[in-house]
């Protein structure tokens, strides 16, 4: 950065969306900076639901065109990063008929109401549009009907009160934050000119900008063509910070919080049958529940905010989802202690009047600043659509700059999903057999890395000292240690939040985070304080923000069980 000193353009925020952009850039051939203040994807790109999805519930809203291109983006990332996003089999309990109907013809309209209970009718038009807006280009099956007999066989333990059931098909993300560190190795692949930075701010210094390593305080001065804010739901207080004179008068973005919860619960996960179960709350809202990763998943809230702040999940907000899965599983008890971790973020929701959250749109728009240099908004979007969100942003870019698009990035793999074999077992079996790897830890590489598990498993055989962190895990110090040197992680919480599932999992104890520590400081070369207010700031991160507490991190180390052979 130093060296090249000016940018095509800077892209500000280093969420799902301004990564997007940034490799979109990139492939251009542009010299472009991306500046994130604290770890890429550590907001509301690290808080989704982890599906990928078309959004069903927006064909209410009158949506056609974001379902649409929705579809599309889902369909691309199974093609393009097949290690890391997969086929999601999702269950719809109907209890009536007709009820909904209207409700939904006024949504589709352009109407405001809150929605009603959906009927078997109105759920069968909507996924009649599902399956014809992927008819040219089906990679999931159509849409199944199924009478109360036929989903009481399937599903014993869901409610009794059903008089049908209707499946679809659209798709879940194992690890999203992952996806966004291996679409920023890609641009930087693609051209040298393209640098990310995590952990800078960005301070405007008249027609120029300082960039400041937060770590250790170094400024740089830089300047640009162009400024894209892609800071999310802090978009309209970035503005205020680096937009000058052109600051709009009114702001783009009213975020809501949406809580998530990771449960531990044997008799839940098994009673999905392998099936996300998507149903409405008593208050009309969509809620979620479906495997991930050895667990439950299930949300989600979805509350107005008035701030952008750094959020958790409060203790009402988990007895209301907790609350939501009685309505489908009556006889299943989920209490608060299977929780075993939680994650909130803020939605950058386009600014809107409606009073029932669920009615906002989740369709994205680029706005331009005027001003020396110009700056794109990029306001709205969803995890889905990033790329589609991107390309947009880039193209608004590239007629600003007066720069032609060379390369199109909708049937571009990425990261791991390059040559990734239509079995992984295949991969895992090749790395395994070139020994020193158990076949349940070459198969863990390989759904975590996609055809990058030869990269890491080949630093892990030459590692010094490489060892498991722990009997319930796969992850060892080697795996530590690439992530530190070849994939952006400067903190304990990048680790254990972000590059791995070590958190989301629940299996994360205090001692794993010793050797996690210890691994880190010799990589980091960390001093002895250094190491441990690592630890200590970890540890209230995951108490602060995700319901871990430390009791809980000493417990596990007690019950640890062996899942790596």
């Amino acid at each position: 950065m130093r060296e090249a000193g000016s940018f095509d353009a800077i892209v500000v925020g280093g969420g799902i969306n301004g990564i997007g952009v940034f490799r979109e850039l990139a492939l251009q051939g542009l010299a472009v900076l991306l500046v994130e203040r604290n770890d890429f994807c550590s907001g509301c790109s690290a808080a989704p639901s982890r599906m990928i999805h078309g959004g069903l519930r927006y064909l209410e809203n009158g949506e056609f065109g974001l379902v649409k291109e929705s579809l599309r983006e889902r369909d691309a990332l199974l093609l393009n990063a097949p290690h890391l996003v997969h086929p999601l089999p999702t269950t719809i309990p109907i209890k009536s008929v007709f009820s909904g109907t209207l409700n939904a013809a006024i949504g589709f309209l352009g109407g405001s109401s809150r929605p009603a209970e959906r009927g078997v009718l109105p759920v069968k038009m909507g996924l009649l549009l599902y399956d014809w807006v992927t008819r040219h280009r089906r990679l999931t099956p159509r849409h199944a009907l199924r009478s109360a007999a036929e989903t009481a066989r399937q599903w014993p333990a869901l409610t009794r009160d059903l008089r049908y059931s209707a499946t679809y098909f659209d798709a879940w993300i194992s690890h999203p934050e992952r996806l966004g560190v291996e679409l920023i190795l890609d641009a930087q692949h693609e051209t040298p000119d393209a640098v990310a930075l995590n952990y800078a701010e960005i301070e405007r210094h008249g027609d120029d900008f300082a960039i400041v390593d937060r770590l250790t305080d170094a400024r740089t001065t830089v300047s640009t063509r162009l400024v894209i804010n892609a800071t999310g739901a802090w978009l309209d207080e970035t503005n205020r910070r680096l937009a000058g004179p052109a600051l709009p008068a009114e702001p783009f973005v009213a975020g809501t919080k949406g809580s998530h919860l990771v449960i531990d619960h044997r008799g839940l996960h098994d009673a999905l049958n392998g099936h996300m179960i998507f149903f409405e709350n008593s208050d009309g809202r969509i809620c979620i529940v479906f495997p991930y990763l050895g667990n439950v998943l299930a949300g989600a809230t979805d509350i107005r905010v008035a701030k952008a702040t750094r959020v958790r999940c409060e203790d009402q907000e988990r007895d209301y989802i907790l609350d939501s899965l009685r309505l489908v599983f009556p006889e299943i008890e989920v209490r608060a202690s299977d929780v075993v971790f939680s994650f909130s973020g803020i939605r950058p929701l386009p600014k809107s009047d409606h009073d029932f959250t669920g009615r906002i749109s989740r369709g994205h728009s680029v706005e331009k600043l005027a001003g020396t240099p110009p700056q794109l908004c990029m306001v709205g979007g969803k995890w889905t659509t990033f790329r589609a969100f991107a390309e947009e942003t880039a193209d608004a870019a590239l007629r600003e700059l007066g720069r032609p698009r060379r390369r199109d990035s909708l049937a571009l793999p990425i990261g791991g999903g390059v040559d990734f074999p239509a079995d992984p077992a295949v991969l895992a079996r090749e790395i395994a057999a070139r020994g020193d790897m158990t076949p349940q830890r070459a198969a863990h590489l390989v759904a975590a890395y996609g055809s990058r598990a030869r990269l890491v498993a080949e630093f892990c055989r030459d590692y010094s000292g490489d060892a498991p962190l722990g009997s319930s895990t796969c992850i060892s110090t080697g795996e530590i240690a690439f992530l530190i040197r070849r994939e952006f992680a400067v903190t304990l919480a990048d680790l254990v939040l972000r590059r791995t599932t070590l958190a989301i999992r629940g299996i994360l104890s205090a001692g794993q985070i010793d050797r996690l520590a210890a691994t880190a400081a010799a990589e980091l070369r960390w001093d002895g304080d250094r190491c441990k207010r690592e630890k200590a700031e970890l540890i209230a991160e995951l108490d602060a923000y995700h319901g871990v507490t430390p009791a809980m991190l000493v417990e596990r180390d007690k019950g640890e069980k062996a899942s790596c052979g």
